[in-house]
């Protein structure tokens, strides 16, 4: 992560106007010279993590089998990203296309590392996708890549605790915050959150109405107290000042026991945590549901991203064309989207999502609850205007020092918010970018 975030400055500091076969961004585009791209065939390297990748590709192959694919396994997204910098700042080895995750989209869009597919007459797919997650990769109008597997939020919970106590499903936070009282006396907590980390943050800020991050090429402005940030932060301050937060690191077995016998009784994630739930704690099955995040007001339901990537075409790239005719098989392809989903992988893409053979699948697990109908309204509820830092990811190995600080304090999560700002603005300015606070 230190590594990664070292070459930010780097990347700031310099441009790329590339040499392939893409026009001058902003200019339109005629998708159909994807089609030719595939016709005539030819060979690209695509760099990528997601355990689904080399299935994706040996489908495409044995579609076009005049294309070749050279897929490099990157293992995770901190590693991806550094190797990645790396051939980019080193001007050779970079790969023709990439994976990348959302937060990471503008720290390779502003130094100019990712093409524009708006030039390749991509944008013509946008009815295709949600918008939460076409807004992920796309900036001022210009398409820097397509998105693929997705987050929305919302609120699992162990129907069998709440029904014990005789708690209704909470629609407004006051409702989640009252519940975790009576859960509290009862020895159960209403959620685990440690404090460390930052995707939960992000998301609850996000819903909350926040909009803490905003970047104008290298104009970047954060506050981490606008008032859906502090809305957040209010709230979950309450539930950690009350010891209604049991402080237990995500994955460890102790985690995964207190999710099957009950003693969190609610988890507040993206949809790709339904599969994660069932593998890691089997004691819940049949007990769990999932329903629509609470709401501040009681309106309309609003929920927001948490997770998910999408793919990129880089700028050094020769073969810009058919790099993104890949790209494009990758995320409309029925069979490459059949492979995402069957993986665990939550859809972008509007066709999956309102196939009724897709919504009205009943989960064992879920107590044979139609998850995927919440998800899927789960993922229309997703608010506009969210941006990240150029820095995200960066600003994402410190969260745990300074807003998870406060967690094991139990002081006021406000504090912790401020803390992490000021160390971004530091961070900000010290590499090269004017930060307003």
């Amino acid at each position: 992560m230190a590594a990664a975030a070292l070459a930010v400055g780097g990347l700031a500091a310099c441009s790329s106007n590339g040499d392939g076969d893409t026009v001058d961004a902003g200019s339109p585009g005629d998708i159909s010279q994807l089609d030719a791209a595939l016709e005539e065939g030819g060979s690209i390297t695509y760099w990528g993590w997601a355990p689904w990748t080399q299935d994706q590709i040996d489908a495409f192959e044995a579609e076009y089998p005049n294309v070749t694919v050279d897929f490099v396994n990157t293992t995770s997204a901190s590693d991806h990203n550094v190797k990645l910098q790396n051939a980019i700042q080193a001007g050779n080895g970079a790969p023709d296309a990439v994976q990348l995750e959302y937060q990471s989209f503008p720290q390779f869009t502003l130094p100019g590392a990712l093409a524009d597919l708006s030039s390749l007459g991509m944008d013509a797919l946008e009815d295709q996708f949600t918008p939460s997650t076409w807004s992920q990769v796309s900036e001022n109008g210009v398409l820097r890549g397509l998105p693929q597997d997705s987050g929305p939020m919302a609120m699992f919970y162990n129907a069998r605790v709440f029904e014990e106590q005789g708690l209704e499903v909470p629609a407004t936070w006051d409702d989640y915050v009252a519940a975790a009282e009576v859960l509290k006396a009862s020895g159960s907590f209403i959620t685990n959150d440690d404090g460390g980390y930052s995707g939960l943050g992000l998301g609850m800020i996000w819903q909350a109405g926040g909009r803490p991050f905003s970047a104008d090429g290298e104009n970047v402005s954060i506050d981490l107290q606008d008032e859906g940030s502090v809305r957040w932060a209010d709230m979950w301050t309450e539930l950690l000042q009350s010891d209604s937060l049991a402080m237990i690191p995500g994955g460890t077995e102790e985690w995964g026991k207190s999710l099957g016998d009950g003693t969190i009784a609610t988890v507040v994630a993206g949809g790709w945590f339904a599969g994660l739930l069932a593998g890691a704690a089997p004691d819940g099955a049949g007990d769990w549901r999932v329903a629509p995040m609470p709401t501040y007001d009681g309106g309309e339901p609003v929920s927001a991203e948490q997770g998910g990537s999408g793919q990129a075409v880089l700028e050094s790239s020769e073969n810009k064309a058919l790099a993104a005719a890949f790209l494009r098989w990758l995320n409309t392809s029925e069979t490459s989207v059949g492979i995402v989903m069957d993986s665990g992988g939550f859809p972008t893409t509007r066709a999956q999502l309102e196939d009724p053979g897709f919504l009205e699948v009943e989960s064992e697990y879920f107590g044979g609850q139609k998850v995927n109908e919440v998800l899927a309204a789960a993922a229309e509820s997703v608010p506009a205007g969210w941006q990240y830092l150029p820095w995200q990811a960066y600003a994402n190995s410190i969260y745990a020092d300074t807003v998870g600080q406060v967690f094991l304090e139990g002081g006021d999560i406000n504090d912790g918010l401020i803390a992490w700002q000021d160390e971004n603005v530091a961070y900000g300015n010290d590499q090269g970018f004017s930060v307003n606070e």
